[in-house]
């Protein structure tokens, strides 16, 4: 009887599928550094858009001025309170990059070919590390687009975005910044030692930006210890219904009749 890997070679011929790949030998895991465990912010940063410096919201983004007014229209509707127009109130995913500038806790694991980012709330982030590029045409995108990273150096992985979702299905950060399909998204992790990374997330936007913004600047991430637990945090529909009803709309003074 024939061998597997017989069956599976005839399989190949016959389909006329290159062995191109399947030859290529997959990247040594013992080469890259060891940036596994739980990653979260460090305490006392609070939320990056308005403690963190030097960015806040008096750091305004270079916006285009017709997409100026859609962030005014943005702010104002989040001052009003409740839930808003703010798309990941109606349990529409976080997308990108605010996934990562929202900073939940985070764990990395590291494959030969892809490092994956797990975040406490969503969907786990795919980023390609086997030296393949970008596809030449992008079959959709994605909330989370398409990411290419590779190592810089043992302290500094780099990794870059395209292909994402824009407005006004995702927004850019919490305060309502809008962005485009268009945008580009490049993030440095860096490690400073062994508890320590810092985040810089730098965006460019055709569409939106009359130039590339840095949306975060070394933001710093802590390792936590090897018991840590990232919790399970999904956004179901059901549940932002009765939040909206008995907490996020009596707080914000609007009644419902």
């Amino acid at each position: 009887m024939p061998s597997r890997t017989t069956i599976a070679a005839g399989l190949v011929a016959a389909l006329g599928i290159t062995t191109a790949l399947a030859q290529t030998p997959a990247p040594d895991l013992a080469k890259f550094p060891d940036w596994s465990g739980q990653w979260r912010k460090c305490p006392g940063q609070g939320n990056q858009w308005d403690q963190t410096k030097p960015l806040g919201r008096a750091q305004q983004a270079p916006l285009t001025r017709e997409y100026q007014a859609i962030y005014d229209a943005n702010l104002a509707d989040q001052a009003q309170g409740g839930q808003g127009i703010d798309p990941t109130g109606y349990c529409i995913p976080f997308g990108m990059p605010r996934m990562m500038t929202g900073v939940f806790p985070f764990e990395i694991s590291i494959t030969p070919t892809v490092t994956y980012f797990l975040s406490e709330y969503n969907m786990p982030r795919r980023i390609l590390t086997d030296g393949r590029d970008f596809p030449k045409e992008l079959p959709d995108n994605r909330w989370y687009g398409y990411s290419v990273g590779k190592w810089a150096d043992d302290a500094t992985f780099v990794v870059n975005t395209i292909g994402l979702l824009g407005e006004p299905r995702v927004w850019l950060d919490e305060t309502g910044r809008p962005m485009s399909d268009q945008m580009k998204v490049e993030e440095r992790f860096h490690r400073v030692n062994s508890n320590l990374m810092e985040i810089t997330v730098t965006v460019e936007d055709p569409k939106f930006f009359t130039r590339p913004w840095v949306a975060m600047d070394k933001f710093p991430m802590k390792l936590q210890s090897p018991d840590y637990d990232v919790i399970e945090m999904l956004c179901a529909p059901s549940d932002m219904e009765s939040y909206s009803k008995d907490f996020g709309d009596p707080a914000s003074g609007i009644v419902k009749k």
